[in-house]
């Protein structure tokens, strides 16, 4: 688990105005279609006519894949070059966790604070900032932080949970949700079919046993995140 290491120093927080709505969003593990979700979300609110901004601290990749990076997605919803999505010196070419990586390739591994100052908002604020992390809730960003760190340095106006809509849904929300306490969160189950018994009982067991805040399509993430 990633130490939390404590307030950040002074000077260790995003630059530029802070966006209007800032929305974190994390995954229950990785390959959970966080960057999928980030898009059609950013898509659909610049088509209502709203200004965004995407960010992601680090990313790290296989160097022999051939699709766009996160970045790129991202940058490609928001109409941001990808490198000022993420910046290009914390794109890594191994795929581990960033600051694994940056070991494995000899590169200096990031703290939090390095992170948090690199982290540029547009002037004048835009509407909706999107920071996306990496992984699950402990999966490492920085030497010293993972998205649970994010979470408390930001303090975001909501968390976005994305988690597959099958089976081990309800395991893997309710932990991951844990270390998350004091923070507005949302569900999005991600690759939800409505005509799916299980898929329609997660959610329902979600909402109704739980109490908790759950959407199933980027459109109704996208109306959610603007909401005052």
């Amino acid at each position: 688990m990633s130490a939390d290491p404590g307030p950040s120093p002074v000077g260790a927080r995003p630059a530029g105005p802070r966006p209007d709505h800032l929305a974190l969003v994390v995954g229950t593990a990785t390959e959970i279609g966080k960057t999928w979700i980030g898009a059609r979300t950013l898509e659909a609110l610049v088509a209502a006519g709203r200004t965004v901004a995407a960010r992601k601290p680090a990313q790290s990749f296989a160097p022999d894949d051939v699709g766009p990076t996160d970045a790129d997605v991202l940058g490609a919803a928001t109409g941001e070059p990808a490198e000022t999505v993420c910046p290009r010196h914390r794109w890594y070419e191994v795929p581990m966790a960033p600051p694994m990586a940056a070991e494995a390739l000899g590169r200096p591994v990031p703290s939090t604070a390095d992170l948090l100052a690199e982290l540029r908002w547009p002037t004048p604020a835009v509407d909706v900032g999107w920071v996306e992390t990496v992984g699950g809730p402990r999966s490492p960003i920085a030497a010293d932080g993972d998205a649970v760190t994010f979470a408390n340095r930001l303090d975001p106006d909501l968390v976005v949970l994305v988690a597959d809509a099958g089976l081990g849904t309800i395991n893997a929300v309710l932990l991951s949700l844990t270390p998350f306490a004091g923070h507005r969160t949302v569900v999005l189950l991600n690759r939800f079919a409505p005509d799916d018994d299980l898929h329609r009982r997660n959610r329902d067991w979600l909402t109704t046993r739980q109490g908790l805040e759950v959407v199933v399509d980027p459109e109704a993430l996208a109306a959610l995140i603007t909401q005052d």
